[in-house]
This record gives structure tokens, C-alpha cells and sequence, in this order.
């Protein structure tokens, strides 16, 4: 009988852990798989020049990479950050400011696709500024943004930059309005602020833009939460969303009191009655007409002399924001600070001192 051949020996699975009462069992891995290296290649820094040069060209590669470098942290990059903002800025302020807010799942990033999809079909270019929230542990996010917007990050006028909170309040990101002037140098006439998503403090939006679009929707519990005061107020519009199928005629009773809730409020815009609408972003319907709205509120206000005043206004709030933060740091950073802080914060935990006393102390 010939001699078979030799069978090659497998790489054996060795188990980490058995018991009886388990089916299965733990796997440590193949033993003696080579590690593969992955090389990476190290991207080359771009000149200031280079990324000025690119973000008026309209290079989405350039200006991704820009955003990233006004958003850095980093000593070495905000003279590099300053000098860029400084080209771009005379080319910024040619655009829309659309701001959206609503809870967790009312569909503001299914709305915001399909609206970004009839704008490009239109010829116009839309950048979409997405807010994650940032973990209050790790500081990390998810940045989910692209994948929930699967169909227009394939649009050439569409550019997508999802953006993590960073601890900031108010919805937005630290540089989300320094990423706003970028990309209106990079020639979009679109720009859309998605913001966290939190509830009814998310008002720092509203000083960065010129429309203000609140998306609720119905069944979400105790329908007077959605008429409280306070995010309402600044609302420009309120849109019904998720209006289709049997939630139809709910979003419909549901615009209809939004409408007379917002009869008895003073607008925040002066010259703009605030409106209510419905639409469906799943199947597009109303996503026009709300649209239309914007474009109207932003030709009557400019018929009206008005609209010019609005873009002031966010120039000032951005000048005083960039102050506080400014001042903030300079705070800690002062070294009479630094040298008190860890025996006064002591004295507080431990109750030896109060906390109105310390907050006196260390600004002194």
C-alpha cells in the first residue's frame, strides 16, 4: 500500500479557560501567527499658503484638514490657525447659516441629508457642521455623523465634518464657527449646524446663524414639554417631523398648537413672525416647503435692511465668546493661581473653607 502523504499540522486554537458547566470555551488565539506591521505613511504638513491656496480652490481634502488644524489644541498650530483665518475671512459671510436643534431622534440628521440632496440637485453646496457629544470620562466621541448621512457624503457639493462637543456648552463645538467661515471660503453657500441634541439649552447656536429651525416630534411623552419656554423663544421655525403614515394627523394637531403657542410669544428676530410646519424627511414631503421658508426669511429680512444687523450681532457674540475663553485660561494659568489652587481646593473639600470665600481668594 503506498505511503500517503504527510498532512501539514494546523496551528492549534489553545483554550485560556475550560469548565464544565460551559459550552464553550475562551480562545487565547492562533499560537505562532506572524504579527503583521501595518506602515503608515506620515501625511506632509501643509504650508499656510498651501491650505489657503486649497480651501478657496474648494478642495474638501484641504479643507478637512484645515478644520482639523483650527481645532487643534496644540501650541505650535494657532499662529499656523490665525494666519489661515485671517486670508479666509474677507471670502467668508456668502452664505446661508441654517442652525438646527431638537431632542435625540427627531430625525435632524435624516432631515438635514435629504434637504442637502435638494439643495445639490439645485446647483447650490451645502457644508453640513455636526456636533457629537463628548464623553465626560474619556473625552471621546463617536462622530457618527457620516454614516447616518451615507447618501449625500456621496454628493461632490456636499461636505460633511462631524465634530466632537469638547466639554463646550450650548450644543456646539469650541471652533464650530471658525469651521462656518472656512467653509464659506471654500465656496459653500449652504451651511447647516446640526447641534448635540440635548434639550432646551442649546442656545449658543443661536448666535452663529441666521435661520433657527427647532425639529420636534410627536409621541414623545408630555406634550407640554414641548411648548415650555426657553428654546422656543429663539426658534425662527418649528417643524413637525416624521410626518407620514399614521403619525400624520398626530404631527398635524401637533403643528396646529405649536402655531398658537408661538401667536403669544414675542419673535426673537425682528421683522419675522416665527412659523410651524410638518415634513417627512423619510419620504421628503414638506422638506421643500420648509426650505422655501428660509430662503423667504432671508429675502425679507434683506428687503427690509434687517439682515445685515443679524450678521453684527453674531460678530459680536463670537467676539465676547472668544473672550471669555480667552480670560478663562489666562486665569488658570497665572501662577499665583497655579501656586493656591491645590490647598484652597483642600480647604474647600474639606470644609474649612467656603466655597463663595475661595472664588474671592483666587480672584484676588
Amino acid at each position: 500500500m503506498p505511503k500517503q502523504p504527510e498532512k501539514t499540522r494546523r496551528t492549534e486554537w489553545t483554550p485560556a479557560e475550560h469548565h464544565a458547566g460551559f459550552t464553550t470555551e475562551v480562545m487565547l488565539g492562533v499560537q505562532g501567527a506572524p504579527t503583521v506591521k501595518k506602515h503608515r505613511k506620515k501625511r506632509r504638513t501643509l504650508s499656510a499658503d498651501e491650505v489657503v491656496d486649497g480651501v478657496l480652490a474648494g478642495d474638501r481634502t484641504v479643507l478637512a484638514r484645515a478644520v482639523t488644524l483650527i481645532e487643534s489644541r496644540a501650541e505650535a498650530h494657532r499662529e499656523t490657525a490665525r494666519e489661515i483665518l485671517r486670508r479666509c475671512l474677507p471670502h467668508a459671510g456668502n452664505s446661508v447659516r441654517l442652525g438646527i436643534t431638537g431632542t435625540p431622534g427627531a430625525g435632524k440628521s435624516t432631515f438635514i441629508e435629504c434637504l442637502g440632496q435638494q439643495i445639490c440637485a439645485k446647483g447650490g453646496k451645502i457644508a453640513v457642521l455636526a456636533v457629537d457629544p463628548s464623553s465626560s470620562r474619556t473625552g471621546g466621541s463617536v462622530l457618527g455623523d457620516k454614516t447616518r448621512m451615507e447618501l449625500l457624503t456621496r454628493e461632490p457639493n456636499a461636505f460633511i465634518r462631524p465634530s466632537p462637543s469638547g466639554g463646550a456648552l450650548g450644543g456646539v463645538a469650541a471652533k464650530t464657527r471658525e469651521a462656518m467661515l472656512l467653509c464659506e471660503a471654500a465656496g459653500f453657500d449652504h451651511i447647516v449646524i446640526e447641534t448635540v441634541g440635548v434639550g432646551q439649552s442649546e442656545v449658543a447656536v443661536r448666535t452663529m446663524v441666521d435661520f433657527f429651525l427647532l425639529l420636534q416630534i410627536t409621541g414623545g411623552g408630555d406634550d407640554l414639554q414641548g411648548i415650555k419656554k426657553g428654546v422656543i423663544e429663539m426658534a425662527d421655525a418649528i417643524v413637525i417631523n416624521k410626518a407620514d403614515g399614521a403619525n400624520l394627523r398626530p404631527a398635524q394637531i401637533a403643528c396646529g398648537e405649536f402655531k398658537r403657542v408661538l401667536h403669544y410669544l414675542n419673535p426673537y428676530t425682528d421683522g419675522w413672525a416665527p412659523q410651524a410646519m410638518t415634513c417627512s424627511a423619510l419620504d421628503g414631503s414638506g422638506v421643500d416647503d420648509v426650505w422655501a421658508m428660509v430662503l423667504r426669511f432671508c429675502s425679507e429680512l434683506k428687503a427690509a435692511e434687517k439682515f445685515s444687523a443679524i450678521r453684527v450681532e453674531q460678530n459680536r457674540q463670537w467676539l465676547h465668546s472668544l473672550l471669555r475663553d480667552a480670560v478663562l485660561q489666562r486665569f488658570y494659568q497665572g501662577k499665583s493661581v497655579i501656586e493656591q489652587l491645590p490647598q484652597i481646593e483642600h480647604d474647600v473639600a474639606s470644609g474649612k473653607l467656603p466655597v463663595v470665600e475661595a472664588v474671592e481668594l483666587l480672584l484676588r
